[in-house]
């Protein structure tokens, strides 16, 4: 038994393919599909049922999947523990971070920690909140910056800024010139929202529950239609498709006149939602925590209500 074939099984029973889980481990699936048959077959149990397409994790696989999991964690934990004595801020960070965060938070965040921590490079990754989740649990990642709420429980979170919705509109749109719109006004129009997967779209459908029924009905798309970024989906409605609700950091200039869309706050109080960065409570480098929670609140997000005072505490 290797942590490797661990690590595979943990990958397969999330995605429920052999493929997918090959590809997430930046490995070939024949090389995935034969440790796991090792394994298998070492242990004298199935772990997985194989029924065409189909993947499905065995009761007693379940288990052994849940174990796994906690001895990566323990794994991740043992090399905390070798580097408790050297210096926190000495070497890489892996922070991971979601795909609606990352492209404005990261530009002036590299930047800042270059500036004030550049003995502590970070390795990044985007990815949905889920995904990160799993790195952070099998110690692949040291930290995550990801938007609450989230399925996890036992991780540290501390609390870095708050970020209220904007509606983004085509200039010509009948309600560009409006001080602000409400959350109801939204359920009369075409919205474009984030694929699944993305918690913003889940935090959008919050915010206009109407939309969760045309985007989940088979003819949903003669009501909303959906994006793979909130990039893609600004250019949609820079083309009158749709409107949109943008977090307020991915907004350049929320009272800009020029270009193709018109960028409205919501009444208040208008939706929004917290950013947080979480770590394992056994990482043992609290200091590079504290230091990308500082760069953090020096990048100048627009916007956004900085948490200077918020204390870490338990998910």
């Amino acid at each position: 038994m290797t942590l490797t074939e661990l690590k595979y099984i943990v990958a397969v029973a999330r995605v429920k393919h052999f493929g997918h889980a090959a590809e997430a481990c930046f490995v070939a699936q024949p090389t995935l599909s034969v440790a796991i048959k090792k394994l298998e077959d070492e242990l004298g149990v199935v772990i997985f049922e194989r029924g065409g397409t189909e993947i499905s994790v065995t009761p007693l696989g379940a288990q052994i999947v849940a174990q796994a999991e906690r001895v990566l964690e323990q794994t991740a934990t043992i090399r905390e523990i070798a580097n408790q004595n050297k210096d926190p801020l000495a070497g890489p960070l892996r922070l991971g971070i979601i795909y609606t965060v990352g492209p404005y938070l990261l530009p002036p965040l590299v930047k800042t920690m270059i500036e004030q921590v550049p003995q502590m490079p970070l390795v990044l990754q985007e990815n949905f909140t889920v995904r990160l989740l799993e790195l952070l649990r099998q110690g692949e990642l040291d930290a995550a910056i990801i938007a609450l709420p989230f399925p996890e429980h036992g991780l540290m979170v501390q609390p870095l800024y708050d970020e209220p919705f904007v509606v983004a509109l085509p200039k010509h749109h009948a309600w560009a010139e409006r001080a602000s719109i409400s959350a109801q006004d939204l359920k009369s129009e075409t919205m474009l929202l984030l694929g699944n997967g993305h918690c913003f779209r889940d935090q959008v459908l919050e915010v206009c529950p109407e939309m969760s029924r045309f985007s989940t009905a088979g003819d949903g798309i003669a009501r909303t239609f959906e994006g793979s970024s909130l990039e893609t989906i600004r250019h949609m409605v820079a083309s009158g498709i749709g409107i949109t609700v943008l977090p307020q950091a991915s907004v350049p200039d929320l009272d800009a006149k020029d270009g193709m869309l018109r960028y409205v706050p919501f009444t208040a109080p208008g939706p929004s939602r917290r950013v947080v960065i979480v770590w394992r409570k056994s990482f043992t480098r609290h200091a590079a925590i504290e230091a990308v929670q500082k760069a953090v609140l020096a990048c100048g997000l627009k916007g956004v209500s900085l948490l200077h005072d918020a204390i870490a505490i338990e998910g």
